[in-house]
Parts: structure tokens; sequence; C-alpha cells
């Protein structure tokens, strides 16, 4: 049988991303949070990010060109600091790119590499770090079809029940089953909140029809995480992202950091799976029912 956490067993969070910064934009207050309870962190980065556009005008020079994939790297060594990642881990893809693009036709890109290939590397690393739990994408993407968000979420679903498989990638380690994973989302609810602070103010709103117009999946939603005190973490980590993020960006940073920090103070979620009971539509702790297993 599979391996399962016993009261001897650290309590570790694994989150999936695609590329740097992803980490510092989807769940760094959640992380921030776990990592000062003592759980141990881990993030897993699927690839380079060596498509990504210099959104920092500042940052936008022939010097940092030439080099870009090696400051994407120091990046996202800074921003993990930020958020309080206890190890990183780089799956080595090269970035995808967006479909019918000549990066999207790399045969080295995350998208084009064979899935179990891809599957075992995210297998080996889950039954090295032991993570109770697993973030990871959305199974609906329809807002932003990436498709290295698309293989992130491919690879983790099929990871998940590989890692506590004995017959499964047995290269890769002794089986570790996780028994949570859940989907980061950004609520409607969430988006509406930032949306109306900023008209209540007199700003203008980055959020527009195509952010409105978006589908919801507030109905999935299951999990609430209050990431009080730990919003301006988000910030810091975002900002260490110098050419992926405009430090003048209305979208990020255009209110003020006393009102962000009072708007929608929480991180959503979806739990896709779980092995610890029955599903609940109102957890606000993603380690629910695994604490109470590992402390038996």
């Amino acid at each position: 049988m599979y391996s399962v956490p016993g009261m001897e067993e650290r309590l570790c969070l694994m989150s999936v991303h695609a590329h740097p910064d992803d980490e510092a934009s989807k769940g760094a207050g959640t992380v921030a949070r776990y990592h000062a309870e003592g759980i141990h962190t881990v993030l897993v980065t699927c690839t380079g990010g060596e498509e990504g556009d210099i959104l920092n005008p500042a940052m936008d020079t022939p010097e940092v060109r030439s080099r870009l994939p090696e400051i994407r790297m120091e990046e996202l060594r800074r921003a993990t600091e930020v958020i309080g990642y206890d190890e990183v881990v780089l799956l080595g893809y090269r970035d995808s790119g967006m479909p019918d693009t000549p990066a999207n036709a790399n045969p080295a890109c995350f998208a084009r590499a064979p899935l179990e290939e891809a599957v075992g590397k995210l297998v080996r690393e889950i039954r090295r770090t032991r993570p109770q739990v697993i973030i990871t994408y959305n199974d609906d993407q329809q807002g932003y079809p990436h498709p290295d968000h698309l293989r992130v979420h491919d690879i983790s679903v099929a990871a998940f029940t590989a890692a506590g498989d004995p017959e499964a990638y047995p290269e890769a380690g002794e089986p570790w089953q996780p028994l949570k994973m859940y989907y980061s989302v950004w609520s409607r609810a969430r988006v509406l909140a930032l949306h109306q602070k900023f008209l209540e103010l007199g700003l203008e709103s980055p959020y527009d029809e195509r952010w409105l117009d978006r589908p919801s999946h507030d109905h999935r939603i299951t999990t609430r995480v209050d990431i009080t005190g730990y919003s301006d973490v988000r910030t810091s980590a975002l900002l260490a992202h110098a050419t992926q993020v405009d430090p003048n960006s209305k979208f990020w940073f255009g209110l003020p950091p006393e009102v962000l920090h009072e708007v929608h103070p929480i991180e959503e979620y979806i739990l896709a799976r779980s092995l610890v009971g029955e599903e609940q539509d109102d957890e606000d702790d993603l380690f629910a029912g695994v604490r109470q297993r590992a402390t038996r």
C-alpha cells in the first residue's frame, strides 16, 4: 500500500506553477501564512518563463534582454524568499508561449514534452518532499488558456494519483499519497470587490468588460483562506519580478496599500480531491482533516 502521513510526518504544502511570477500572483499570501505556521512549503516551477514579455518599461533594455532567462531566475529567487518557500524545484522545461507561435512549436517546450515524462518528474518531487496538500491550476481555464497552465493542470492531476501507486514510476522513489488537491481561482466576488472599491474612491478601474465578463467559478469554491496580515507579501513578491511587473500597474498597485488590505483579504480554492473524508464547501484551512489525521 502507499504511504500516508502519520504523526511522525511533517506537514507539507506543494504549489505547482507554470512560470516564474505565477507563484507571486496566485496564492502568495496563503503560502506565506502556512510557512509562518511552520508548515514546509515547496514550489514547483515547470518552465523558465522565457517567452514572457518585459512589462516594466524601465527594464526593457538590450542588457536585460540579452540575459533574460538568467534574470527571470534571479527574480524567482527573490520572490520565493519574500513568500517563504522552503524549497524551489525547477522541472526544467522551456516556456511554451501562446498557441500558433514559434515557441509553441519548439520540441523543448513544456506543452510539447511527453506527458508521461512530465508527470514522472512531478511524481519524483512529490515522493521526495511528501506534501499532504497540493495546489495547482483549475480544470476550467477559459479565461486564460495558456498552454503551460493547461499542462500544469494535466500533470498535477495525474501525478496526484501516480505518486501513491507503487506500480507507477518505480524509479521515482518510495510511493507517497498526497491527501488533498486544490485548484487556485480568482473569484468573481474578488474582482467585483476590487472594481467597486476603485469606483468608490473615484479611481479608474483596471477591471474592464473583459474581466467582468469572464466565466465565474464562485459556485465551485469550497475553501477560503484568510490572508489578513499577508497582503504585503503578494505585493513584494510581484515587485521582485521586475521584468514581469510594472510598478506603476493600476491592476496590481492601483489601490492604496491600506485599502487593498481590507478588500477581499482571502484567497479562494476549489477542493478537487480529498482522501480525508467528505468534501466540504465551507473550509477555511487547506489542511482541514489532515491535521487531525496527522496527530492521531
